[in-house]
């Protein structure tokens, strides 16, 4: 893989017939890798975020098919592709909004038909292949996505879109970075991202791991940020994007396509085409995952509200196709997706 300065590591890689993932759940203050030899363990990795950001739980669902099939093969032979469905019900289970995820197993369960004696080899060329077509997928996308914005004096970004969610590089992040290497950008904001503080702990991190300097803020300060002037877009990922072109992503994300349109700030959405549903007519059709409420009553493993309060946690929220300015993927740029009918143009 070609790596420069501002394009360091890779959350996840496969050695010695194991997958291996950086715990995200304990950066910054920590750099732990977990291996994994079963699928049914990936899942449970997934769900409980050591791996998190849409491309990057495809890619990872991918490596897991492999040590699914493996597992298969051994104990049913023949009938492996029998004996593997538990564990793909299990990978499809993990998380219900990142379409990546969906995409994945279905693109390695396609190779299934062609397959003859142990699945093993074949599905793992798959796997290697898809996690190196991400990687270029957002270098594309970051050359995309420079291209529009053009030379400005700062753009906000949130939750985390970097090398972490995908198989390297990124999708927002890696308009970032594109944007940092030409020296078109004064200043990187990242929101926080809470409850599990993404843009805090992992973009922040990440950037600064790459040598791009980061400025933090509050969700709750993106108003006032706007209303400076000192930001002229806002860039986001995406987990689903609906065929109108309604995005769901982390929430707070629709919060900062309001405050952008009310400040004259434009908003860019980057994922690859994989996020893309067709089948979801619209942001109504998407499904949004809610996580437990302790994540929002607590904050590393310590209250931080009353005993007896209660918590709404919505995991994701859907921005309306129409306060989107441009949706950047591998295959192309749309941009005002309310106007042009959506995103069917880059299926």
């Amino acid at each position: 893989m070609h790596r420069n300065m501002h394009d360091t590591f890779r959350p996840m890689y496969w050695k010695g017939g194991r997958l291996h993932l950086l715990d995200q759940r304990l950066l910054p203050h920590e750099e732990h890798w977990l291996a994994y030899d079963n699928a049914f363990s990936v899942a449970e990795a997934i769900r409980d975020m050591v791996v998190r950001g849409a491309p990057a739980i495809g890619i990872t669902a991918a490596y897991a098919v492999v040590l699914a099939a493996r597992d298969a093969w051994r104990r049913a032979g023949e009938a492996w592709r029998e004996a593997i469905e538990p564990a793909l019900q299990a990978l499809a289970a993990a998380r219900p909004t990142a379409v990546n995820l969906f995409w994945a197993l279905d693109r390695l369960r396609g190779r299934f038909a062609g397959i003859t004696g142990d699945p093993e080899p074949a599905l793992l060329e798959e796997a290697r292949a898809l996690h190196e077509e991400d990687i270029a997928a957002n270098r594309r996308m970051g050359a995309l996505g420079a291209e529009l914005i053009g030379s400005v004096a700062g753009v906000l970004t949130h939750c985390n879109t970097g090398s972490l969610a995908t198989g390297g590089f990124g999708t927002a992040l890696g308009v970032v970075r594109t944007l940092w290497q030409r020296g078109q950008v004064g200043t990187v904001y990242a929101d926080e991202t809470r409850p599990w503080l993404q843009g805090s702990r992992l973009t922040a991190w990440e950037l600064v791991q790459d040598g791009i300097p980061v400025t933090l803020v509050v969700e709750g300060a993106a108003a006032s940020l706007l209303g400076s002037g000192r930001v002229q877009w806002v860039v986001v990922g995406a987990d689903r994007i609906a065929a109108n072109g309604d995005v769901a992503n982390k929430v707070g994300t629709c919060n900062l396509a309001v405050l952008a349109r009310h400040f004259g700030a434009r908003f860019m959405v980057v994922a690859p085409t994989s996020t893309i549903d067709p089948q979801a007519k619209d942001g109504s059709a998407i499904p949004i995952e809610t996580r437990a409420p302790a994540e929002v009553l607590g904050c590393a493993g310590r209250a931080v509200a009353p005993e007896g309060a209660g918590a709404w946690n919505p995991a994701f929220d859907v921005t309306p196709a129409q306060l989107v300015d441009a949706i950047v993927t591998e295959r192309g740029v749309v941009e005002r997706p309310a106007e042009r009918g959506g995103v069917a143009s880059l299926l």
